[in-house]
């Protein structure tokens, strides 16, 4: 008899890779993440290829560079007939469920205005079949459960306000850690998967946390000394940060230690203030954490655990204080690297893979493991080979991303400052063995920073020693992005025998 073929999807949202393998690694407690570590495989130089939360779900859940789909802003519709992972689970005999939200803006040109689709950027994505709505800005479920429990709050945000008043900022939330946004979630996907035990399944499970706002209920919100977390990477004060290049002093004013928090009055840009907000978002970290162990242990205790392929990531990073920045709109690592392992039933454990990968590799590392064909649109790879412990001879080199920094209904601080458009508010980014490229599609200079050397505390692309690496770089980023234009339909032929088609990754089968 063949054994079931389940499919579990984690995303976690806003975690950096360096809680896990890092910086912060030694400073929080994710001990059910680090079993997993031990049973699995580990990619350490895992990169969020498009930031923030729409776009960079809409790059895993398409398997396509920003450039492709375009969907490069909450709130910029992706198009209705691109292929994703829901659509061609489906092909594959699949229900996709979705415990949580995929952020997807849908396509005006299908939807009349009025549709509650064309209301919000939250909405779950074409094909996945919801099976609770848990979304940031709205989670009726959540709001009714702890309403029907008797707590009273005036208005929903108030439920991510410390404290409730904001007095103090690592207060903890007025509810229960048994009754979290995050136990809450955990809770209704545990009660609806037993009866799914004797079939393959898919689930698309996604955490909110530890994303702003940053309140979390006791006893996380004081887990951590914030006095013995250390400081975040800095090259000296607010102004010198701003000084290093022009999109930084945007940077850091469009997104400040006070957008971190709701219903906090004067939050000032102190040590105190980020080590604080630090400490609490490693309290979130270990929250979810927490509720992740109760995941495995339920594939575990229900003999699930030896069918089901389990991936756990994040869709993007988050400055955390690093260079005075806060949130994901910037051009450092700590804003796009992320972790990701993935347990694989009969696969290698405890394995780590330190070639480079991209967020868009997951959707086709899923289609391929339950046997589905990869469609050409899409430009990840699977990441089958690493999971028996294999390396593919061709593969990739180098990681890519993008950040979209205008908004068309309100200029950003980036366009008012720079004096640029909706078109060229953009950037590509470019990670070798070596070096870091940012380039600019408005007239910026690039940056780049040497990793064998000082890193990003130092921008080399001015130094005459470096001009040989600036120009192969960009010559790279620019054949990068010839070679990965839009494959949907152009190895597709039409020809007098019907219609043709080649594999993107597997020609000539």
């Amino acid at each position: 008899m063949a054994r079931n073929r389940n499919v579990l999807f984690i995303i976690i949202d806003q975690l950096r890779a360096d809680c896990l393998h890092g910086a912060l690694a030694d400073h929080v407690e994710l001990p059910n993440l680090r079993a997993l570590m031990t049973a699995s495989v580990t990619f350490k130089r895992h990169f969020s290829v498009t930031n923030p939360c729409g776009p960079s779900r809409a790059s895993i859940l398409t398997g396509q560079y920003a450039m492709n789909h375009r969907s490069v802003r909450n709130g910029t519709p992706l198009r209705h007939d691109t292929p994703t992972l829901a659509s061609e689970m489906r092909k594959a005999g699949y229900l996709p469920m979705l415990f949580g939200y995929t952020d997807t803006s849908h396509d005006p040109r299908i939807h009349d205005p009025g549709d509650p689709a064309m209301q919000t950027y939250e909405f779950p994505m074409d094909g996945f079949a919801e099976q609770v709505e848990m979304r940031l800005e709205m989670s009726y479920p959540w709001r009714s459960y702890l309403l029907n429990k008797g707590y009273t709050f005036d208005n929903y945000w108030q439920l991510y306000i410390p404290g409730g008043d904001g007095a103090r900022l690592n207060a903890p939330a007025i509810y229960g850690a048994e009754d979290s946004d995050t136990a809450f979630l955990t809770d209704r996907f545990l009660e609806a998967m037993p009866s799914y035990a004797n079939e393959s399944w898919f689930a698309h499970l996604t955490y909110i946390r530890p994303h702003p706002p940053l309140v979390a209920p006791a006893p996380y919100n004081d887990m951590y000394d914030p006095t013995a977390l250390p400081r975040p990477a800095c090259i000296g004060d607010r102004e010198q940060e701003a000084a290093r290049h022009p999109f930084f002093g945007p940077a850091l004013e469009n997104a400040t230690a006070a957008n971190m928090v709701i219903g906090c009055a004067n939050v000032t840009p102190s040590n105190d203030t980020t080590q604080t907000l630090r400490a609490v978002y490693l309290g979130l970290a270990t929250e979810v954490d927490h509720h992740i162990g109760r995941v495995v242990s339920f594939l575990k205790d229900s003999g699930q655990w030896d069918d089901t392929l389990l991936i756990v990531t994040a869709d993007h990073g988050e400055m955390l204080g690093d260079h005075h920045a806060w949130g994901k709109h910037n051009v450092y690592d700590a804003a796009y690297h992320t972790p990701l392992i993935i347990h694989a039933p009969g696969g290698v454990a405890g394995h780590e893979v330190n070639l480079p990968t991209e967020s868009i590799d997951l959707t086709p590392t899923i289609l391929d493991w339950v046997g589905q064909t990869v469609p050409n649109s899409m430009d990840g790879r699977s990441l089958l080979p690493f999971l028996t412990g294999t390396t593919p001879d061709d593969w990739r080199s180098y990681s890519f991303s993008e950040l979209d920094f205008a908004e068309p209904e309100a200029p950003t601080l980036w366009q008012k400052r720079l004096g640029t458009t909706n078109s060229n508010s953009c950037l590509g980014i470019l990670r070798d063995a070596r070096f870091t490229l940012v380039e600019f599609a408005a007239d910026l200079p690039p940056l780049l920073f040497d990793n064998a050397k000082q890193g990003e505390m130092e921008n080399v692309a001015d130094n005459p020693a470096f001009a040989t690496e600036l120009s192969r770089l960009t010559r790279l980023m620019l054949r990068h992005r010839m070679q990965n234009t839009d494959h949907t339909l152009s190895l597709d032929t039409i020809t007098n025998n019907g219609p043709k088609r080649q594999s993107r990754h597997h020609p000539n089968t």
